[in-house]
C-alpha cells in the first residue's frame, strides 16, 4: 500500500535553493541571504541536514549541508521539490510538473531541479517521474493516515490541469499519493498570495487529528473557512480539532499592496518546528500557539519579512525529503 506520510516524519534531509542575481531577489539579496542563513542553521543546529541548490558555489559552513550546482529560476523548492510517499516501508521521491502555479513565472530550471539531483545521485531514495500531472508540494497537506487536504482555488485553476474535472484530479492523488480521502477547502484566501490558494498558507494538520488554520484577510471568508473546517473528518471518519492561528498585522510593500503574512507557514523538521515570524506583537502567540501542537518538537521563530516580499514565507522555501 502506498502512502503519503505527514510532515513531521522522518526528514532525511530539507531540500531549499540559494537566492542568487538572477532571481527576482536581485534588488535584496542581503536580506534573503540572510534569513535563508538563519533558517538553514536553525534546521542543522537541530540536528538535521540541508540539500542546498544554487547554481553558484556556496560556502556550505556545516557538514549537514550538502551543496549541488544546479541552475534555477527561483527559491521556491516546496512547489518543485520531489513529493515523498512510503510503500511497505520503502521510500519513493514523486517528480511532478512544475509550471510555475500556472505559467505565471518561467519554470524551465525549477521544472528540472529533481531529476538533475537524482542524476547527480544526490537523492536518498530512488525517483518516479510523474511528469502527466501538474502538482505543486505546496498544494498539499497530509496528516499521514490517509487524508490529504487541498484547495479548489489552487488545484482547479486554470493553465495547471484544465483537461481534468475536479473528480478525475482526485482520482490522481489517490492513485499517486496513495490517499484515500481528499478534502476540498473552497473558502479562504490570504492577501499577496499569488499561488491560488496553497493550502499551507491556510491549514495545516498536526499530530492527534489536529487542524491548525490561519484567519483569512477578512472576518467574512475566515467564518466561511471555519465553518468547512469543522465538517471535516479523518479517512476513519473522525472530527479535527481546529486549532486558531493568530494574524499577523498587514504587511504592505512599498507600493502599497498586501504580502502574504501567515503563520500557518511553518516548517516541520525532524526535531523542531521553525514557525515564520514578521516583526509583530502576535509572533509570540504564534509561536506558542504551534510548539503546543507538535510538542515533540522544539518551536523555533524566524523573521520572514524577506521572503513575503516576494509573496512567499518559511514553508514555500523548503521542502522535506
Amino acid at each position: 500500500m502506498r502512502r503519503l506520510p505527514a510532515e513531521w516524519e522522518h526528514t532525511d534531509c530539507v531540500l531549499m535553493a540559494w537566492p542568487h542575481q538572477d532571481t527576482d531577489w536581485r534588488d535584496m539579496l542581503d536580506e534573503v541571504r540572510q534569513c535563508y542563513r538563519e533558517i538553514i542553521k536553525a534546521i542543522t543546529d537541530g540536528g538535521d541536514n540541508v540539500l542546498l541548490v544554487s547554481p553558484e558555489p556556496v560556502e556550505a559552513g556545516s557538514p549537514r549541508i550538502k551543496i549541488a550546482i544546479i541552475p534555477t529560476n527561483d527559491t521556491w523548492t516546496r512547489d518543485y521539490g520531489p513529493i515523498r510517499v512510503e510503500t511497505d516501508g520503502t521510500i519513493r521521491l514523486l517528480n511532478f510538473t512544475f509550471n510555475a502555479w500556472g505559467m505565471k513565472f518561467a519554470a524551465n530550471y525549477d521544472n528540472q531541479v529533481t531529476g538533475r539531483l537524482d542524476a547527480m545521485g544526490l537523492l536518498p531514495h530512488p525517483v518516479e517521474n510523474r511528469l502527466d500531472l501538474v502538482l505543486e508540494g505546496g498544494s498539499i497537506e497530509s496528516d499521514g493516515h490517509g487524508t490529504l487536504m487541498t484547495t479548489s482555488r489552487c488545484l482547479l485553476s486554470p493553465n495547471r490541469n484544465d483537461a481534468l474535472s475536479a473528480s478525475e484530479i482526485e482520482d490522481q492523488l489517490k492513485q499517486r499519493l496513495g490517499v484515500r480521502r481528499v478534502l476540498w477547502l473552497h473558502h479562504g484566501s490570504i492577501a499577496g498570495d499569488d499561488t491560488n490558494g496553497h493550502i499551507d498558507t491556510l491549514a495545516r494538520f498536526a499530530p492527534g487529528n489536529v487542524i491548525v488554520y490561519s484567519p483569512c484577510s477578512t472576518e467574512a471568508e475566515t467564518s466561511l473557512m471555519e465553518a468547512e473546517l469543522r465538517t471535516f473528518t479523518t479517512a476513519e471518519g473522525s472530527p479535527y480539532r481546529l486549532v486558531r492561528l493568530p494574524q499577523p498585522p498587514l504587511v504592505l510593500d512599498d507600493d502599497g499592496q498586501p504580502m502574504p503574512a501567515t503563520y500557518a507557514n511553518f516548517l516541520c523538521t525532524n526535531t523542531r518546528v521553525l514557525v515564520p515570524t514578521y516583526g509583530a506583537d502576535t509572533d509570540r502567540a504564534a509561536i506558542a500557539t504551534i510548539a503546543s501542537c507538535f510538542p515533540q518538537h522544539e518551536a523555533i521563530g524566524i523573521n520572514c519579512v524577506a521572503l513575503i516580499k516576494q509573496h512567499g514565507s518559511l514553508h514555500c522555501a523548503t521542502m522535506n525529503i
